[in-house]
C-alpha cells in the first residue's frame, strides 16, 4: 500500500481569478488516510456549474481553484480500512467528497443534502486543506465517495454520468417517476438535458424536448430519440400541449419564466429545477394552484443512486454524446460551453495530457 502518511504533490489546471482562465498549478495533496484511496485521474467531464465556479458567478469562489467533478480514475493505493476497492480498480468521483455522517440526510443515505457536505473542489477538507477537482493528475478521496465503474463502460462514457446522469436519475427515482408510460418534458438540451432524454426514454417514457428555438429539433428527434419537440415561443404548439405532461425536468442554467412550462403539466404535475441560476425565478401563484402543480428541485444524487444509475445505464446501453479533448484545449472548451457550442459534454483526457505546460 505504500506510505499512506506521506503527502504528495500533483499538477492540475487552476483558475486564479474570476476571468476563469485555467493554467498549470502544482499543489500538495492531503495525506492518504485509512479510509482513503489515492487515484490517478484518467478523464474528467466539464459541467456548466464548473463555469459558474471558475468565474465566481455565485460569489463563493476561492482561488486558486482546480475544477472538475465528473472524474474517472484508477486506484493506485488504498488505506488500511478501505473495503471493496483494490489497486487497479476504475472508480468515479462526483460533486461531493465528504459529509458529517451523523445528520438525518446522512443517516438516510442522501448525503448530498448534508449541511456540512464537502465539495470536490472550492472547499476545505476536514484537515484544513483546500479541495481540488479532477482537472489534475491525482486525487485522494474517501472510499464513501468513490463508486466502481462497470467493466463494460468506457471511462469517457462514465464521466458525465457522475454528475449529469445522476442529476437526472435522482429526481425520477425520488418522485416516483420511473415507471413506464410516463409523459415527461426535458427543458433545455445541453449536457444534463440530453442525458434526461436518454434516461427517460430507457425507462419507457414518452419524452418531449422543449427548447427556445427550432435549432435542435432534428438532433432531439432523430439522434436522441425524443418523441416530440416543442418550441416555447410557438403559442399554438404550447397551447395544444397544455395539461399533457407528468413532469418537466428543467435544466436551463439562466433566468427564464416558469409560467409557460407550468401550463404544460397535468394535475399534480411536477416542474423539477436542476439548473443552477444566480437570479430569482418568478411565477404567478394561480398557475401552480390551479392544477395542484409542484415546483421543486433536486441536487445531484446519493452514492447509492449513483451506483444504481451506472448499473442502469450499462444494462440499457445508454451512451453520452461527448467530445474528448486534451487539457491544453480546456480554456477554449469553456468558451465554447458558454456559447452552448458542444454536443453535449466535453471530456478532458487527463491521463493523456501533459499537465505541466500550457
Amino acid at each position: 500500500m505504500g506510505s499512506v502518511d506521506a503527502e504528495r504533490k500533483t499538477t492540475g489546471w487552476a483558475a486564479r481569478d474570476p476571468s476563469g482562465t485555467l493554467a498549470p498549478y502544482t499543489y500538495d495533496l492531503r495525506s492518504t488516510g485509512p479510509e482513503d484511496a489515492y487515484i490517478r485521474v484518467l478523464c474528467c467531464g466539464i459541467c456548466h456549474s464548473d463555469l459558474h465556479q471558475i468565474k465566481n458567478d455565485l460569489g463563493m469562489s476561492h482561488y486558486p481553484m482546480v475544477p472538475g467533478h465528473e472524474v474517472v480514475g484508477e486506484v493506485l493505493e488504498v488505506g488500511s480500512e478501505v473495503t471493496g476497492l483494490r489497486v487497479g480498480d476504475r472508480v468515479g468521483v462526483g460533486v461531493i467528497v465528504g459529509c458529517c455522517r451523523s445528520c438525518t440526510p446522512c443517516k438516510s443515505d442522501i448525503e448530498q443534502y448534508c449541511s456540512k457536505k464537502i465539495w470536490s473542489y472550492n472547499d476545505v477538507y476536514t484537515d484544513g486543506k483546500p479541495t481540488h477537482g479532477g482537472f489534475a493528475g491525482e486525487m485522494v478521496v474517501d472510499q464513501k465517495f468513490l463508486v466502481k465503474i462497470p467493466d463494460g463502460m468506457s471511462s469517457e462514457q462514465a464521466a458525465p454520468l457522475l454528475c449529469a446522469g445522476v442529476t437526472v436519475y435522482s429526481p425520477l427515482n425520488h418522485f416516483g417517476l420511473k415507471q413506464s408510460g410516463m409523459r415527461g418534458g426535458i427543458l433545455g438540451l445541453g449536457g444534463v438535458g440530453h442525458m434526461g432524454v436518454k434516461i427517460a426514454k430507457a425507462m419507457g417514457h414518452h419524452v418531449t424536448v422543449i427548447s427556445s428555438s427550432d435549432r435542435k429539433r432534428e438532433e432531439a428527434l432523430e439522434h436522441l430519440g425524443a418523441d416530440a419537440y416543442l418550441v416555447s415561443s410557438d403559442e399554438a404548439g404550447m397551447k395544444e400541449a397544455a395539461d399533457s405532461l407528468d413532469y418537466i425536468i428543467d435544466t436551463v442554467p439562466v433566468f427564464h419564466p416558469l409560467e409557460p412550462y407550468l401550463s404544460l403539466l397535468k394535475l399534480d404535475g411536477k416542474l423539477i429545477l436542476l439548473g443552477v441560476i444566480n437570479t430569482p425565478l418568478q411565477f404567478l401563484s394561480p398557475v401552480v394552484m390551479i392544477g395542484r402543480k409542484v415546483i421543486t428541485g433536486s441536487f445531484i444524487g446519493s452514492m447509492k443512486e449513483t451506483k444504481e444509475m451506472l448499473d442502469f445505464c450499462e444494462e440499457k446501453g445508454i451512451n453520452c454524446q461527448i467530445e474528448v479533448i486534451g487539457i491544453d484545449y480546456i480554456n477554449t472548451a469553456f468558451e465554447r460551453l458558454e456559447k452552448n457550442d458542444v454536443r453535449y459534454r466535453f471530456i478532458v483526457d487527463v491521463a493523456g495530457s501533459k499537465l505541466d505546460r500550457a
